[in-house]
Order: C-alpha cells, then structure tokens, then sequence
C-alpha cells in the first residue's frame, strides 16, 4: 500500500526523521518494501518570473530575462518555448541545477549568445497533469499567478515529500488505508490522533418516499445511502488529483475521485449512482436470481447466480455489490444528482464472487480482507 507522508501528518504530528519512522513501521509489524522522495534528483529549480522577453532574431529562440528571487534577479536563459511571456511564472533552472532525466544544467552557448540555466516544462520535472494543472503541455510549465517568485520548485509543488510502499499483512484490514496507518504511527510516536475534518453543513433535503430495503442481511449487515442535488461534474481539485495519483490512482472527475480519496483515506469502499437512472425510488440489496445479468463499469457482462450480491434500484441491477458499479447508472457530464453508497458486506461473500466470476478491484481488496462497519457512516 502506497502512503504519503504529508497525508499521515494531516492526522498526527511526526516529528522523527523519515529514517526513523521507517524502522517504528517494521518495529509495528510493517514490512517498508520501499521509500520514495518524490524531489530525489532535482536541484536548483526554483520559481522564476520573466521580467523580459524578445525573439533572438534570426532563429527559433527567445531571450529570457528571470528574476529568481534570492537566487538572482537577472538570470539570461534561452528557450525555444513559444508559450512563455513577459510576466510568466516558470520552473527555472540556473546553473548547477540537476534533473530526474540526469540533466545538469551549466552555462552553454545557443548560437551566439550564452544561456546560463534552463526552463523546464512538467514531463521535464516527472509530472504530469494530475500533479499540476498545465503539467502535460508542448512547451514550459506555466506557474500560477501566486506563486512565490524565487520559492524552490519542490516546496512549492509539494514534491519535498515522501511515499512510503508498505506491506500490510492480512489480519490488518484497518490499516489498509491512510487513516489506519496514521493510527498506528500515533501509538507508537505517543501521539494524539486527529480525527478527519467532516465538519461541513449540509442542506435540511431528504429525497421523500425513497427507501433503502436490505433482503440479505445476513451478507450486508449495513447498507447507507446519502442523496446530494445540484452536482456539477468537473476535474477534481489539484490536491486531490495529485494525492490520488501518489497513492496509484488516476483522477476521472470529482464525484467519482470523491469516492477513491475516502476509498484511500478510511478503507470504506464507496460507490457514486447517477440518481436519474435509478428507477423505482429504491434502493434493494438482494442475492441475485440464478441467470440474472449485469454489465459493469468496465462493460463486462456477467451471469449470476444466488451467491452473488447486487445491489437494485426498483427495477434492475445497478450495481455487483462490493465488486463494481453497473453500466446503467455510472456517473456521466450530465450527472446532477448522485446518491452516495456506503455499506458493510460480508468479506467471504465478496471474496469468493470476485474469483468466481474473475472480476476483481481496489474495493473488493479491501472488503475481501474485512470493512469496519462503523465507518460507512463518518464516509
């Protein structure tokens, strides 16, 4: 399991070296398969401003004059880049700078002038868009207007951070998530757990006459639905794009990325119906008839039997419960109502659907080694 260090330090104060919490993690019964440092390889790069710029005549060249803070005010870097302006905020590269790709930046001639640093574009630094809105562009990376001029690039794009690649055995499905192993490193730093934030207001709205049945409480012992209205599907924040990619999770859309951070956060699978495709007013949780067929996210049909869980509006199969979501209700542009799924299902049940029927995902991981039922609600 991936974990961030600046996630965990949202729940407890670390205050030991990276080294050290490595070993309190195999002091605990974690086996660390690995420690990544996001900034590794990358020097020298700070933000710059161009506080001028003209076209080298005579070729494809522009000459750049950047303001690097107290690393220099006056820095003359060429760039065959067509998208930098007067004004713009760049990763800039002086002198002594290294790269992920190996590069070390000194002084070189271009034509007949000498460039003494570099601006680089987002593949250059190893991001992409999820990392940093404009990371994928044919060109440089375009800071945002605030950004501090003459900040060090990995301070200010959160790459001074670190993903820990931890082995979580199977009698600990509560830390299989970010919340759970915060946990831990609170006991054994002698730290106080914080409790993450949920202290939002929501709007007085039930959605009236819509009910939810449970028919097979004996494989969902809890089963929660929360209606939300006026949705607008769009990309999710850059800190949440950037924390599910860290974790090896792509962003989709807001809703959807909603689901995967709690998915992360807490370890409660979640699921997100586009509320105008489910019919009936209803939500029923029922073993399946034996033949009765669904088609997943992934539009994979499959045939079911009794031992397998699905989750029904009133007419039809919305979803394999804590497998995957059905086809007929997945999350669109045009989404404007969404009714949250959180529940607790019987961790045999699931295991065994998933292999019986060859489908498998990061939720039914989770619930194949066990959910706590305490946490669909706080999710």
């Amino acid at each position: 399991m991936k974990v961030l260090l600046s996630w965990l330090k949202d729940y407890v104060d670390i205050d030991v070296t990276v080294q050290e919490l490595e070993k309190k993690f195999f002091g605990a019964g974690f086996e660390v398969e690995g420690v990544e440092y996001l900034g590794e390889n990358i020097e020298k790069v700070y933000v710059g401003q161009v506080t001028s710029i003209e076209k080298y005549e005579g070729t494809h060249l522009y000459i750049c004059h950047i303001d690097c803070g107290e690393q220099g005010h006056d820095h003359l870097i060429l760039t065959g880049a067509d998208n930098v302006f007067q004004g713009a905020k760049v990763p800039a590269c002086i002198v002594g700078a290294k790269l992920p790709n190996g590069m070390e930046i000194t002084p070189r001639k271009m034509k007949d002038m000498m460039s003494y640093g570099m601006l680089c574009s987002g593949g250059e630094l190893g991001l992409d868009k999820d990392w940093y809105k404009g990371a994928d562009v044919n060109g440089i990376m375009i800071l945002d207007e605030d950004a501090p001029v003459g900040e060090d690039i990995k301070t200010y794009l959160g790459l001074d951070d670190y993903v820990f690649d931890i082995s979580v055995t199977a009698n600990r499905p509560d830390c299989q998530c970010i919340y759970g192993m915060a946990r831990e490193v609170a006991a054994v730093l002698g730290k106080e757990l914080k409790e993450p934030a949920t202290d939002y207001t929501a709007d007085d709205v039930k959605k009236e006459n819509f009910k939810v049945s449970v028919l097979a409480q004996d494989i969902c012992p809890r089963y929660t639905a929360h209606y939300v209205h006026d949705v607008k599907i769009s990309e999710s924040p850059a800190w949440m794009r950037k924390r599910l990619a860290l974790v090896g999770i792509s962003s989709i859309s807001n809703v959807v990325d909603i689901t995967n951070f709690v998915l992360k956060e807490l370890g409660q699978p979640m699921h997100a119906f586009d509320y105008s495709y489910l019919e009936g007013d209803e939500i029923v949780v029922r073993r399946a008839n034996d033949g009765e067929k669904i088609v997943t996210l992934d539009e994979k049909e499959f045939e079911l039997n009794s031992n397998n869980l699905v989750i029904c509006d009133g007419k039809k199969a919305v979803a394999l419960a804590g497998i995957m979501g059905g086809l007929n209700s997945e999350i669109n542009d045009g989404t404007t109502e969404v009714m949250f799924e959180s529940a607790k299902f019987a961790r045999d049940n699931i295991r065994k659907s998933s292999r019986a029927l060859g489908q498998a995902s990061d939720s039914s991981a989770l619930y194949s080694k066990g959910v706590n039922e305490y946490t669909t609600a706080m999710a």
